[in-house]
């Protein structure tokens, strides 16, 4: 049974939120430059639209996100987007400095600019946008609106409702397609019921159901999850519908779905114990080849959660797909990378950034059964530039009303079952707590170390008295302004997932160094397929060198503490961590653990300071342009 029923919870908020009281101010409201003229008025250019999102990672209402100054391509992925940043960013797609776009797209003086324009993102506002490009369509008809997956993880709402915040959202904003990643991070009968609960379409044509599982004396109990919900297909073993033909402005589209392949490898397997995943790439031939002979539909694409570099070398090598819209990897690019697959035509691989940051929109002028042309632009959402939707204020304000209570399930431990402190207290008030005030920008996003990262590690180090704290680099967080209030909220945002228990262990120097080669190679190496999409891990109690360029076992070297001790290969270190892909720790909840150091570490007027940034050096990435404003020595 899932842990949270859904009925009563949805009961509970009432489905009728239109006609809830919109709240006076809505977050993230700050004085901001007037909007050019034009600014969302996107002309249809065909017949069919596909409007975009991806990674929203939970986030209901507006926030800051910073764009990343380090994002390192290597091999043929070396200075091609999404690996440039700054303002070779801008020069590559033809935008100016000191403007929306800069501001959206690049790091470039961010804090400024934020003050300027104010936050991104907020589904009441993107609710709006939506429907005027529906309009600006001609009818919801001619439209299909998709998201590219983890959508349901990434805040405290959606690990207390285990994502049904993000379901009824979804089906008032009007989503038609989704896939997933972290949505598989719930268990698998609360993931199957919040697919049941999804007014759309939950696809993906790389996720199966295990033999074992199929065959094993398991089988039953599976059929009887499924409840008759024509996900499965026993014959082919598809957990999910691979893909869904939709007629979109007199047209047939088809959307084949992808999730995440390294699913199994970067969450825990006992969350989906039936499912597996993988690539695929053969599999991905063969469907989009029975697909053009038999279903022969005016186009083909790929709504995928490979990231975008694996996008690109799949676009190459499957013939037949028209447009990728793709995620995983956070890559707010203005244009399409147009690929030359295997048969010479052309597909536009696309990345719509996170944090409901953006709307990609792609017209298809499709005529006589094929694809005539195809036009991309995509919105950076500045939410003050767009009023918020009723509907959606109305659903998101009364949801926050939720009382947390003994039925939340926080954590894998049974001790961790709830937190008696915040029983009876609604998720806005526990959200809304004021921590400390940053000392300066915290943010997330980038190849190596954040300023949020910093504040995990040292949380963690100081909870155990380790000597080094590993977090994982992950690229959801949002972004903290200096100066302002740090809230409970912008904790969750950095660490709200099923598994976030903490623990501590005994490390050689050597099992610690090729921990961090292989992680290095996860994100370096130079052929997209081996590598997982997400950043460097974050170190903190240690500095290090590293050379990217270098193969697996030398890329990191003169590994210190921060007193200056060298790594030694057979010395042993006390590690702390969170969020274990394998057995479940017994330490303190992250959220809980970070909310205290912060708490305990703010000085006599509430400020959080941060004594150092363990930012490793970098080595042979001078020319890259992918690397920009780095605050420590690169060569």
């Amino acid at each position: 049974m899932p842990y949270l029923d859904r009925r009563d919870f949805i009961k509970m908020m009432g489905l009728g939120a239109a006609a809830v009281a919109m709240p006076a101010i809505l977050p993230g409201c700050t004085q901001t430059r007037t909007m050019p003229e034009n600014f969302y008025s996107v002309p249809m250019k065909g017949n069919a639209r596909i409007l975009h999102i991806t990674d929203v990672h939970g986030q209901l209402n507006p926030v800051y996100f910073r764009e990343p100054n380090v994002n390192l391509g290597v091999g043929d992925a070396y200075g091609r987007p999404p690996h440039v940043v700054g303002n070779k960013l801008l020069q590559a797609m033809g935008l100016q400095t000191n403007t929306p776009e800069s501001y959206a797209y690049t790091y470039l003086d961010f804090e400024n600019a934020a003050r300027k324009y104010g936050k991104t993102g907020g589904f009441a506002h993107i609710k709006t946008l939506l429907d005027r490009l529906r309009e600006q369509a001609g009818g919801k008809a001619n439209t299909l609106t998709v998201d590219g997956g983890d959508l349901w993880q990434g805040s405290g709402t959606s690990l207390w409702t285990r994502g049904v915040d993000m379901v009824e959202a979804s089906n008032i904003m009007g989503l038609d397609v989704m896939v997933g990643h972290w949505e598989f991070t719930y268990r698998e009968d609360e993931v199957l019921s919040n697919v049941a609960l999804f007014k759309g379409d939950f696809i993906g044509q790389n996720v199966r159901v295990k033999e074992d599982s199929l065959f094993g004396d398991e089988y039953g109990k599976l059929v009887e999850r499924y409840d008759g919900s024509g996900l499965f297909n026993e014959d082919t073993g598809h957990a999910f519908r691979p893909y869904v033909i939709k007629n979109v402005g007199g047209a047939r589209i088809c959307i084949i779905g992808q999730a995440f392949p390294r699913t199994g490898n970067a969450n825990p397997q006992e969350f989906f114990p039936d499912w597996s995943f993988g690539l695929r790439e053969d599999d991905m031939i063969a469907l989009v080849k029975d697909i053009r002979e038999n279903e022969k539909p005016d186009a083909i694409v790929l709504l995928s959660h490979n990231g975008m570099d694996v996008d690109i070398k799949m676009a190459q090598r499957v013939p037949g797909l028209n447009a990728v819209f793709g995620g995983h990897t956070h890559d707010g690019i203005p244009k399409p990378v147009k690929v030359k697959n295997v048969e010479g035509n052309t597909c536009l691989v696309t990345n719509a950034g996170s944090n409901g940051k953006y709307v990609g929109v792609m017209d298809f002028d499709i005529q006589d059964g094929k694809v005539k042309d195809m036009h991309y632009q995509m919105l950076p959402i500045i939410s003050d530039w767009l009023p918020a939707n009723k509907e959606m204020a109305a659903y998101i304000h009364q949801m926050r009303q939720s009382t947390y209570d003994n039925k939340i399930v926080e954590s894998r431990a049974s001790k961790f079952f709830f937190n008696k402190e915040r029983v009876g207290k609604t998720y806005n008030e526990i959200l809304s707590e004021k921590l400390a005030i940053a000392d300066r920008l915290l943010y997330r996003r980038g190849n190596f170390m954040g300023t949020w990262d910093q504040v995990l590690c040292n949380a963690l180090r100081e909870e155990y008295d380790a000597d080094v704290a590993m977090s994982a680099g992950v690229r959801w967080g949002t972004t903290t302004l200096k100066g302002d209030w740090i809230t409970m909220e912008d904790v969750m945002t950095q660490t709200a997932i099923t598994y976030g228990e903490t623990y501590v262990s005994e490390m050689t120097g050597g099992e610690l160094m090729l921990i961090l080669e292989g992680v290095a190679d996860n994100l370096f190496d130079p052929d997209p397929y081996l590598q997982s999409g997400g950043d460097m891990v974050r170190v903190g109690g240690l500095d290090y060198t590293i050379d990217p360029a270098k193969p697996l076992g030398e890329r990191i070297t003169n590994a210190r503490l921060d007193n200056g001790h060298l790594i030694e290969k057979t010395e042993k270190y006390k590690v702390a961590g969170w969020a274990s892909v394998n057995r479940t720790p017994e330490g303190r909840l992250m959220w809980d653990v970070v909310r205290d150091y912060i708490i305990r570490n703010r000085d006599k007027d509430n400020v959080l300071k941060l004594p150092r940034i363990n930012h490793p050096e970098l080595v042979g990435v001078k020319e890259n342009p992918g690397i920009a404003d780095y605050p420590v020595k690169i060569s």
